[in-house]
């Protein structure tokens, strides 16, 4: 059986991004996800999905959606950020499903300084949700590990609790990515916390399991942003394995978590 037996060509939501994130967790793959600033490359990545067949997750952030809509914008508010998002969507939504596979449109890391461009997106999801009964976007992502964790899950569950009844998918990170991305800096960090600990994820699964199944869990391995010497990064992914057993043994379920393997870097290949 395959993917295209579970999920439609185009952009999925709700029931459809699990159903994907389950059937790639049983068949044991990743689903890549590339950042796009324009149309030609959203194009290009889709057409490299296609030709490998292979379902993508397409992506923006903050700095690369103010690039979409264009440097002359003004972004003091974060207008260009949310407009360029906008546009970068309605353009996947409208050519993803000719390219006969599936696609989860997103947004990456949005720090708490940046959530603003989040209402942003959200207030256009609720708008083409009202008109077509699907969200604009698949899902978003809000990163808080600069936060406590306390109040990085409580604002997570803020916004999950206005995301689950137009059917989006949230992405969470708990644990600090290195290196630097979009005006945050974690080049200074110490190295424990780089490394999520399991009852974080415990305690961020059973806050948000309370409002809807349809989130994953951004943990830190060891994993940074931006271009760094080899041998100076030590990626831990087992972490994310272990993570899952732990949260299996407190709650009894199996294989509970949806867990995202952050690693993007010049460094990585």
């Amino acid at each position: 059986m395959g993917v295209l037996d579970i999920v439609p060509a185009g952009v999925l939501t709700g029931d459809q991004t699990r159903k994907l994130f389950e059937y790639a967790r049983e068949n044991q793959f990743a689903i890549p996800a590339v950042n796009v600033t324009s149309s030609s490359t959203a194009n290009a990545v889709l057409e490299a999905a296609r030709d490998s067949k292979s379902p993508i997750i397409i992506q923006c952030s903050q700095g690369g959606s103010a690039y979409y809509a264009g440097k002359g914008l003004p972004n003091g508010n974060q207008e260009a950020s949310i407009t360029g998002a906008i546009a970068a969507a309605h353009h996947v939504r409208a050519v993803a499903a000719s390219y006969g596979i599936p696609v989860v449109m997103h947004s990456d890391h949005c720090a708490k300084k940046l959530l603003p461009w989040f209402d942003g997106m959200l207030d256009a999801d609720e708008a083409y949700f009202k008109e077509h009964g699907v969200p604009l976007f698949s899902s978003h992502m809000l990163d808080l590990s600069e936060e406590s964790k306390e109040e990085n899950i409580e604002i997570c569950e803020k916004y999950l609790k206005r995301m689950a009844p137009i059917n989006l998918w949230l992405e969470m990170e708990i644990g600090i990515t290195g290196g630097e991305e979009d005006g945050v800096d974690n080049t200074g960090v110490d190295n424990a916390s780089l490394y999520t600990q399991p009852d974080d994820i415990f305690q961020v699964h059973e806050a948000l399991s309370k409002i809807s199944p349809n989130f994953s869990i951004a943990a830190a391995f060891g994993n940074v942003h931006g271009v760094y010497k080899p041998g100076n990064v030590k990626l831990r992914p087992e972490i994310l394995h272990n993570h899952q057993v732990y949260v299996e043994q407190k709650t009894g379920k199996t294989k509970p978590l949806y867990v995202t393997l952050s690693k993007h870097s010049d460094s990585s290949s």
